[in-house]
């Protein structure tokens, strides 16, 4: 089975070398490593070409922002496997693919899902919140429930037969996804019991009080286009995410 591991980027020079490397240490092998990067104006595309052994495609053009940028990274992938890892993320070891297959072959399922560690932006030693997933029933969907984006690995059939990303969406489309294909479509998944992804502190939607409001504006546009909670969703969602910080390790 092939994993495709789309990275997208834009300005990206601090932290896309970490991500390469974890990448390339991986000890499953049939991988094919693509690029998608927003024609970035800092040392990104240096840094990727320096560290461009492990890389099958490298595609430098603007965007129309992250989920477009995703979206191409979908149309080139040649892979079985569908897998995204942001510039500012690491994987937590290198048998998190290896692991994956070997799940996907054993349960025989559309996708897989698993634990997510927040962690400093400048020591990913150092955790500050773990998204522990648990495991999946269609009834938690309505109470708010998602698995972290980034460790939400899809057969690449399943964005063929039921869409990509909805890019009306600019902070929430992978949480339309999700629900999309877990609730509203009902596609297999099955639950990796472990941290699967270390993603650095401040992303997008968390940058400021103007943007967790418009993320959960978003987030009840997901909810009523996917015909699966309202507004108490969105709360539940929210509130879902406070015993994350007091969390840093799996029992």
């Amino acid at each position: 089975m092939k994993f495709s591991i789309i990275t997208a980027t834009y300005n990206s020079e601090k932290t896309i070398k970490d991500a390469l490397n974890s990448v390339a240490s991986q000890t499953y092998k049939n991988i094919e490593h693509i690029i998608i990067d927003g024609a970035s104006t800092d040392n990104t595309l240096s840094v990727i070409n320096e560290n461009s052994g492990k890389i099958s495609k490298i595609i430098s053009e603007p965007d129309k922002g992250i989920y477009d940028a995703l979206n191409k990274g979908i149309k080139n992938a040649s892979g079985d496997i569908i897998v995204f890892l942001h510039a500012d993320d690491i994987y937590a070891d290198n048998t998190v693919i290896e692991k994956a297959a070997t799940l996907f072959s054993e349960k025989k399922t559309d996708s897989i899902f698993g634990d997510l560690q927040y962690v400093s932006k400048d020591d990913t030693n150092k955790i500050i919140r773990y998204w522990k997933s648990g495991e999946f029933t269609f009834s938690k969907l309505k109470k708010g429930w998602m698995p972290p984006h980034p460790t939400f690995f899809v057969r690449k059939e399943i964005y063929d037969k039921y869409g990509l990303f909805d890019t009306n969406f600019r902070i929430a489309a992978d949480y339309d996804i999700i629900l999309r294909f877990l609730g509203k479509y009902k596609i297999s998944t099955a639950y990796l019991h472990e941290v699967m992804i270390k993603m650095r502190i401040g992303g997008e939607s968390n940058k400021s009080i103007k943007n967790i409001f418009k993320k959960m504006k978003e987030d009840l546009k997901a909810l009523k286009q996917n015909n699966l909670g309202s507004i108490h969703t969105v709360f539940l969602k929210n509130i879902s995410k406070i015993p994350q910080l007091f969390k840093k390790y799996a029992n």
